[in-house]
């Protein structure tokens, strides 16, 4: 099955997600995009689904500004283009109530909006055919987390022009308003908001939520 249904602690990965952003007493509406096929039976009654998601990453989210702008449009009521949005994988089911407020007290007031992310602490290599080739300078490298923090119009722009050439080349929301020409402020995160993707990394998010409770 799908990764973000898989059972940590308990329960699948993206109810942690979700626990996570609902304790956000700021956030007004949470929104999940799934794919037009998923099955999967859902608890939350208070999260709004839409099934519009593409094959990308960047592409599911363009979807879902898409349907989100458009009821916006008919409802005052919704999401208007001037409206903070952010960003998360459903994957990072160890964020916490305080990273995501300290994201939204270092972007509400800034005029692009920004991401946590965290400064390379290691040594980077880079390498040619598996040997190392050079050592990188690391002073400038951060490695980006979720959420990201922008305005919905802007964002849904930035990645309508990239969606002619197939969001070629945007990994992320802030990779996209790069493109657009912004610069995204980088916010400090926290080493346990990683993105569970191997199997050593479901083990390490369930001892921690396990830690939590």
């Amino acid at each position: 099955m799908p990764k973000q249904y898989q059972q940590i602690a308990g329960k699948s990965m993206v109810m942690h997600t979700l626990a996570a952003l609902q304790s956000v007493d700021r956030l007004e509406n949470i929104v999940v995009v799934v794919s037009p096929n998923d099955a999967h039976v859902w608890s939350e009654s208070n999260v709004q689904r839409l099934q519009c998601g593409g094959a990308t990453r960047a592409e599911s989210v363009f979807n879902g500004l898409t349907e989100l702008l458009a009821i916006g449009v008919k409802d005052p009521e919704g999401v208007q283009a001037t409206d903070w949005i952010l960003v998360h994988d459903a994957a990072r089911c160890l964020i916490s109530e305080f990273e995501i407020n300290r994201l939204i007290d270092a972007c509400m007031d800034d005029e692009v909006g920004g991401l946590l992310a965290l400064p390379l602490p290691d040594t980077l290599k880079a390498a040619v055919n598996g040997r190392v080739s050079e050592t990188l300078p690391r002073h400038d490298k951060w490695l980006a987390q979720t959420p990201q923090m922008f305005r919905a119009g802007a964002l849904h722009a930035a990645l309508q022009a990239k969606a002619v050439d197939n969001f070629d080349g945007i990994t992320d929301e802030a990779s996209a308003m790069e493109m657009a020409g912004f610069a995204p402020k980088l916010v400090v995160g926290s080493p346990h908001n990683f993105k569970v993707t191997y199997p050593s990394d479901f083990a390490l998010a369930e001892d921690l939520l396990g830690s939590r409770k």
